[in-house]
């Protein structure tokens, strides 16, 4: 039961009858009392009266018991014992279910996943968990770099060689020596997009080492996907290549639309408002000088594709802050091409992990940091994966995505503090206590304060997912779901279980219980593992 839900719409209709308009009651949990509203505060001199007859009258048209007046003008709310005494928890469905594309991970083919990588994919993931459990139809969609000129030259290079048993290992250093050719051998730069051509063009040969490129990669990504407890399967991975065949298409309906222009010989849509570092307006180029298609391309292809074939409502993309500007301008383009009528896009950004100096997280010999080698880390710093996998996730979404994040390895992994361990550890600390208990849950009686915290604590769980899946703030749901620890190691400490007796016993069993419940569905919307014992 959505407590703070119900108590704000009944303050909101007595407020907005004293004040003849819309109010927020500002309804808050409160150390003064079970909730408070302190909007009677802000009224005041609009309505021109002393704040304590404001919040009076809404106390008398909102006819509720436990409600009074204190301080300056502050509504104190205190529910009765039956209402906190709950039930177990259930995840709140939406009042509106919507159909959502959520693109998120987005690796490209033949190079291993990385810890650049590891942002989208955790918390793509947990909002794909939050949004369908919370009632919408999510459509999850891994859109994978598997086209273009390094394709050539990697193809290229392998060609003639057996590379039938290469690992993602070995095609992303195949990749890097292709690379260094390209950059230093004309014959072979040559001979690289000429293959490009053949592939672009359906040669078997290679369309074929393409084919086991991709598809080697794609069960790279399904292990690694796995070891993170990471709901994205083949069926959800989507290449650029895909969306080839609708390039042309797209860029002869912008034009007839009046939406591209000729600029130093490609075609660019200025959406209004985007400007350079020059002061000029900022071009966001469809099709290059060269003939070729870019990433606004594939991506305008991409969202027409989602609307018109899949039906779709909404679109997230989970993609770093530094793309803010790519996607404002992209959504401007499918605006006014009529594409998005009816259908929300959002840019889902995020900022970036940090290494112990502060700068972007690196290996010692400043190389990019393998998800692989980072998840083995986990392990070995932890007592099993699972404790590892859920320290880097939760250390990822127990704060704001937008902002950028230390990862310290003492910090993450410290069973005390706001970390995952802890939650963990809390978790299997209940599993624990319940299992030694001789006598069954009873029906809950509040006897002590740390009793009616946690109690009224438990009864934030449904606020709490319907703000992280409705913000796209995962880190709403994690930060409840740390105060529901910490509400319960006060209780843990202060009120005896297995030693009391009775109804008591029996009470403080239930709270127990329903907290463990409470904690593990929480942890599981956002992907993070629970193991049986710490």
């Amino acid at each position: 039961m959505n407590v703070e839900a119900l108590l704000t719409a009944r303050l909101a209709a007595a407020f907005e009858a004293v004040a003849g308009r819309p109010v927020d009651p500002l309804v808050r949990a409160s150390q003064h009392a079970d909730f408070q509203s302190g909007v009677a505060l802000g009224l005041a001199k609009e309505l021109g009266r002393p704040p304590r007859d404001i919040a009076a009258e809404a106390m008398k048209k909102a006819g509720m018991a436990g409600v009074e007046v204190s301080g300056p003008g502050f509504l104190n709310i205190t529910l009765d014992d039956e209402v906190i005494k709950g039930a177990p928890p259930e995840v709140p469905l939406t009042e509106h279910p919507e159909r959502i594309v959520i693109d998120y991970s987005g690796p490209n083919v033949a190079k291993e996943l990385h810890v650049g990588h590891l942002r989208s994919t955790i918390i793509g993931d947990a909002l794909a968990r939050l949004l369908e459990a919370t009632g919408h139809d999510v459509v999850r969609v891994n859109h994978l770099g598997d086209w273009g000129t390094q394709f050539g030259m990697l193809i290229e290079y392998m060609a003639g060689n057996d590379h039938g048993q290469a690992t993602i290992g070995d095609l992303t250093e195949f990749y890097r020596r292709a690379r260094v050719r390209f950059d230093g051998d004309e014959d072979f730069r040559t001979r690289a997009r000429l293959r490009v051509v053949a592939l672009q063009s359906g040669d078997p040969t290679s369309r074929a080492l393409w084919q086991r490129l991709v598809a080697q990669s794609e069960q790279s990504f399904v292990d690694s996907y796995a070891r993170l407890g990471i709901g994205l399967a083949p069926g959800d991975f989507v290449g650029e290549s895909f969306y080839q065949p609708m390039l042309a298409g797209v860029v002869d309906e912008l034009t007839a639309k009046g939406l591209l222009v000729e600029s130093e010989g490609a075609l660019c849509a200025f959406p209004p408002g985007e400007i350079g570092r020059d002061g000029r307006p900022l071009p966001l180029i469809v099709r290059k000088s060269d003939g070729g298609f870019g990433y606004a391309a594939t991506d305008l292809a991409a969202l027409r594709f989602r609307v018109q074939e899949l039906k779709a409502s909404r679109l997230l993309y989970v993609v770093g802050t530094p793309q803010k500007q790519h996607f404002r301008m992209v959504f401007a383009v499918a605006r006014a091409a009529g594409w998005l009528d009816g259908v929300e896009p959002e840019h889902i950004d995020f900022g970036s992990i940090l290494g112990a100096d502060g700068k972007m997280l690196k290996t010692r010999a400043g190389d990019t940091v393998k998800l692989g080698d980072l998840l083995d880390e986990a392990a070995a710093q932890a007592t099993s994966p699972a404790i590892g996998v859920g320290a880097i996730k939760y250390a990822d979404l127990a704060g704001d995505r937008r902002s950028d994040y230390l990862f310290d390895w003492d910090r993450m992994l410290a069973a005390t503090g706001n970390t995952g361990p802890y939650l963990q550890y809390a978790v299997a600390r209940i599993r624990s206590l319940i299992a030694k208990a001789t006598t069954a849950p009873g029906p809950v009686k509040v006897t002590d304060p740390a009793e009616r915290r946690l109690a009224l604590t438990l009864l934030g769980f449904e606020p709490a997912v319907l703000a992280a899946a409705e913000g796209r703030e995962p880190h709403r749901l994690a930060v409840y779901l740390h105060d529901l620890a910490v509400a319960f190691t006060t209780f843990y400490e202060k009120c005896p279980i297995l030693k009391s007796e009775g109804d008591v016993r029996a009470s403080r069993l239930t709270l127990a219980e329903r907290t463990g419940q409470t904690l593990t569905l929480g942890l599981d919307l956002l992907g993070i593992p629970v193991p049986d014992v710490m």
